[in-house]
């Protein structure tokens, strides 16, 4: 995960990471559990308004009313608390890119289409997992969970827009296929500022599904 300073602190420069001696863990209970998601849930609102620089557990303390010892009683450390909040924020833009990707769209191509806009609409928030991207890239030993975990998170949702009729191979396949692609034309908008709706690579990616459907039709 990113590098933290002693009070938390994402820095690329250093390995130390926050102090824990002596605090008291999170048991697990449900009062605990509804307590951890408090302020998860604060952590990832306050993640998705100002984005990844400057986390730190003191910052995101105080976005959820707290202490960082607090904190420390229901996570590991910054780095675990990072991880868990963008999981959480993924799991909020998956769910509205599912629901665009099944509105009346019959083809594949088109379910694509709808999801893209809302992986890249300004109106979700989280440029943050784009930043989460940038920091997986940079650091990929360290940071290799925020990559594996959206992997993890994307890939049954494309898997869910494939035609119902193919075969589990086949799905496998071509989910993984656009889960690739549509990484490389985020990299590209995130760094060119162009909109990818006049992409001819993504133009070229609806016309391979569009025949990868006709030939299995």
């Amino acid at each position: 995960m990113a590098r933290t300073s002693e009070s938390g602190d994402i820095d690329a420069g250093h390995t130390a990471t926050p102090e824990r001696g002596g605090y008291r863990r999170s048991t697990g209970s449900a009062r605990g559990e509804a307590r951890r998601r408090q302020l998860l849930d604060s952590v990832a609102d306050d993640l998705a308004a100002n984005g990844l620089v400057g986390f730190s557990l003191r910052r995101a303390a105080r976005a959820a009313g707290t202490t960082h010892k607090v904190m420390l009683y229901h996570f590991d450390d910054a780095d675990d608390l990072l991880v868990q909040a963008i999981v959480l924020l993924r799991e909020k833009r998956i769910a509205a890119a599912f629901e665009a990707a099944g509105r009346d769209h019959a083809r594949l191509s088109e379910r694509v289409r709808a999801l893209w806009s809302i992986l890249t609409g300004a109106e979700s928030g989280l440029r943050v997992l784009d930043q989460a991207i940038g920091l997986a890239m940079y650091d990929p030993a360290r940071n290799a969970p925020l990559g594996v975990e959206a992997s993890k998170q994307y890939l049954p949702l494309l898997l869910s827009i494939c035609p119902a009729g193919w075969d589990d191979r086949r799905k496998h396949e071509v989910a993984a296929m656009i889960l690739a692609a549509l990484r490389g034309f985020l990299v590209d908008w995130l760094i060119s500022g162009e909109s990818t709706d006049a992409n001819p690579g993504f133009a070229a990616l609806a016309r391979a599904l569009d025949r990868e459907e006709a030939a299995r039709a």
